[in-house]
């Protein structure tokens, strides 16, 4: 049986109160390089976005969950984005906000599950992840949850003055 419940953490739907930490999120700019970013968001344009977060990703071609813990603690963010039913496949994005929360295993169950609801659930036959080629800690993520290195894009992200490698990862499934 496929949950979105693990040991320590499950993966929920959007809720209204997510607002404060999705709005830290989009207007933090050390992760804009990764999201194409190039302005902060409004919280009215977040709100607009959470109220229409119940949406299905068959719609909107995208699912963004809340990390929690069972104290109800928010501790990130995981999406399915680019979803395309026709080929079966979707990015995964992850952030987990505090520094002190990483290398616990958060991340690595809420991949653990988000990838196994993407193959039973959705019949997704691949997921990939676009991670920057200095970004250890999540290749290390990853590659742990069976993500295959299959390209490199030279060149690829402009940040602080300078271009940087993005590394594709990928994963075949269901």
């Amino acid at each position: 049986m496929v949950t979105l419940s693990g040991e320590g953490i499950f993966l929920r739907a959007l809720e209204p109160e997510d607002l404060d930490f999705l709005y830290r999120l989009e207007n933090d700019e050390t992760v804009w390089e990764v999201s194409e970013t190039q302005a902060p968001y409004s919280r009215y344009l977040l709100r607009q976005y959470l109220e229409n977060s119940h949406k299905d990703i068959y719609e909107i071609k995208q699912l963004r969950l809340a990390i929690s813990d069972y104290s109800l603690h928010l501790l990130g963010f995981i999406d399915l984005f680019d979803f395309c039913p026709k080929n079966r496949r979707a990015g995964v994005g992850i952030v987990v906000f505090e520094k002190a929360q990483r290398s616990r295993g958060i991340g690595s169950e809420a991949l653990r599950l988000l990838t196994d609801y993407a193959f039973t659930r959705l019949g997704v036959h691949q997921l990939y992840a676009n991670i920057t080629a200095d970004n250890t800690a999540s290749i290390r993520l990853f590659t742990r949850q069976g993500f295959e290195k299959v390209g490199v894009k030279k060149d690829w992200i402009f940040s602080e003055g300078e271009f940087r490698d993005e590394v594709l990862y990928q994963k075949i499934g269901g």
